[in-house]
């Protein structure tokens, strides 16, 4: 068995021990899961059980130590799923095929990044770009998700251009778009149309009177099969202009594209299928992006920037999309903070560690050893990252998508947490009981991007992104890695959140993470099965959500004694790779 087909079977078993009910490993040590509908029993060496669900496990088999592979037990899980859920078994397959897809996808990054270690712009005279390299590191993928990787249809030569994992790099494939056809907005100096004339350089021709229209270059032929395209080909309104320009890297997301030299980010429509669905812009999004943009112009930055002056929203600006093609959308990103890197790419395992490990493994020298380095860490990242997310739902009615790899952490020169940062324009939610409130600074907004809902919607929603994915995501990868216990973190978490008060902001989220048995979860391989796409649909059934039991609250129930540091005492977990 390789790899990556086990790194996924684990990926699978803590999806479905989050998603199907708590299960716990025997005396032995062994996790023994029934599987009534197929008349078998999944058996499961635990050499790391995880009070967040970061579980880690050897040997997998099946009855009389028969061996099994991703796939089979992807197939297996997924039609038990069905059965139990009283779901229809139509997807399993789709689901096999996504997770054999992952399985190949996997083992191909954690080839080349054992072959090729060395990031882009190493070496004696240059310094690699710590944005950048965190963007490139997630070879493995979100660690409940049963094909993470997946990517079909993209080929293995298109793999190696387009993939931040492999370092991919590529000049934009561009269009030029009559204005009679093109839709935009700028909350900039510059319309959309002038800021991408000048990402496109002088060495593009775009016909005079003609908007230049930058395509990712899988979407550009992808796009150009499709009858709205073809029309605007055929009648001379869309020309195109072929591939142009300076290298572009691709980051985490894959379609939002990053040049070190250019003035902004750019975030393409990219209509290939990745984790739970396809990633074209919706107008909505577009929309979303600048209208947030403007309500911090109008007021509410000012008063994020005073309260939690380390916190910023990387801002989305401007957009511009071509009226009757879908596909061919293009949203225009503020660069990020000097020395922010993602936090999935921070805590991403590498064949040599993660970036966190490393960090923290300088760090503790410095200290002389002093192993509560790991703690110190999360609560300073706590403080400056988490707190002004709450903050900006409790008091200001905003909430944030701020999933790991939305969120931005802004490190000094040594390594500790002195901010952090949020992105993404498609995950913003306006609350629905404080229009009002937000409207002292942009009256309807959320109204014509879609962003408004419902005060229990956007809770479930804040709930999961950051403190479940983000947050306990954090400590079980810490937890896994050796880098610190996780019960002395989660005692941290609670002093943190007990710090703010009960009437902080008057909001209950804070109150239910502290003391609700359990909180509810994104359950990944339940969407899979359903065969959702969550960019479609309203946001309450976009995606399947069950409960989790709610580590937090047990932590209230640890002894006093479970924070003390203990110097001496190495955390248990390891390396994944």
């Amino acid at each position: 068995m390789s790899l990556a087909d086990h790194l996924t079977i684990e990926n699978l078993l803590r999806s479905w021990l989050r998603e199907t009910g708590p299960a716990e490993p025997d005396d032995d040590g062994v996790l023994r899961l029934d599987l009534p509908v197929a008349g078998t029993r999944v058996e499961a060496d635990v050499i790391y059980w995880s009070a967040t669900g970061m579980h880690r496990f050897a040997s997998v088999r099946l009855p009389g130590d028969a061996r099994i592979d991703a796939a089979t037990l992807a197939g297996l899980l997924g039609r038990e799923a069905a059965v139990m859920h009283s779901r229809s078994d139509e997807h399993v397959a789709d689901l096999v095929a996504r997770v054999k897809d992952s399985v190949r996808r996997t083992a191909a990054h954690i080839d080349a990044r054992r072959t090729d270690p060395d990031p882009i712009g190493s070496g004696p005279d240059a310094q690699p770009d710590r944005y950048l390299l965190a963007e490139q590191a997630l070879l493995l993928g979100h660690p409940f998700h049963p094909a993470p990787k997946s990517r079909i249809p993209l080929t293995t030569p298109e793999a190696r251009r387009f993939s931040p994992e492999l370092r991919g790099r590529f000049p934009l494939h561009w269009f030029a778009a009559d204005p009679a056809v093109v839709a935009g907005d700028s909350a900039l100096d510059d319309s959309a149309e002038e800021v991408l004339r000048a990402l496109a350089g002088p060495e593009l021709a775009v016909p005079d009177g003609m908007v230049a229209v930058p395509v990712h270059p899988w979407q550009a032929r992808d796009v150009c099969t499709r009858p709205g395209t073809q029309q605007l080909l055929r009648s001379g309104a869309l020309k195109d202009l072929g591939e142009a320009g300076p290298a572009w890297y691709p980051t985490s997301s894959l379609r939002t594209l990053y040049r070190p030299d250019a003035p902004y980010q750019l975030k393409l429509s990219l209509g290939l299928p990745i984790t739970n669905s396809k990633r074209e812009l919706l107008g909505k999004e577009l929309q979303r992006g600048i209208e947030i943009y403007r309500l911090l112009d109008a007021g509410l930055g000012k008063e994020l920037a005073t309260t939690h002056p380390g916190f910023v929203i990387v801002g989305d600006p401007a957009w511009l999309s071509v009226e009757g093609a879908p596909g061919l959308e293009v949203d225009i990103r503020h660069l990020p903070a000097e020395r922010s890197e993602c936090l999935a790419g921070l805590i991403a395992e590498q064949p040599d560690g993660s970036r966190l490990a490393h960090l923290l493994g300088a760090l503790r020298a410095q200290a002389g050893g002093r192993r509560r380095i790991g703690v110190d860490w999360f609560e300073r990242y706590l403080h400056v990252v988490v707190v002004p997310i709450l903050w900006l739902y409790a008091e200001h009615g905003l909430a944030l998508e701020a999933h790991q790899q939305n969120t931005l952490v802004r490190l000094d020169q040594h390594g500790w947490p002195t901010g952090g940062a949020y992105r993404d324009n498609q995950g913003f939610y306006v609350v629905a009981s404080r229009l009002t409130h937000l409207g002292q600074w942009l009256p309807n907004v959320g109204l014509a991007s879609d962003s408004v809902c419902a005060d229990a919607v956007v809770e479930e929603r804040l709930g999961y992104y950051l403190g479940v994915n983000n947050v306990l995501g954090l400590i079980g990868a810490m937890g896994a890695q050796g880098l610190a216990e996780e019960s002395e973190l989660l005692r941290v978490l609670r002093t943190v959140l007990e710090s703010l008060g009960p009437g902080f902001g008057g909001a209950s989220l804070v109150a239910q993470l502290l003391d609700a048995p359990t909180v509810r979860c994104k359950a990944n391989l339940l969407t899979r099965v359903d065969g959702l796409d969550e960019l479609v649909g309203p946001v309450a059934t976009q995606s399947v959500y069950v409960d989790l039991a709610n580590p937090i609250a047990a932590a209230r129930t640890a002894p006093d004694d479970l924070t003390a540091s203990n110097d001496d005492a190495a955390p248990s977990g390891g390396h994944l790779l």
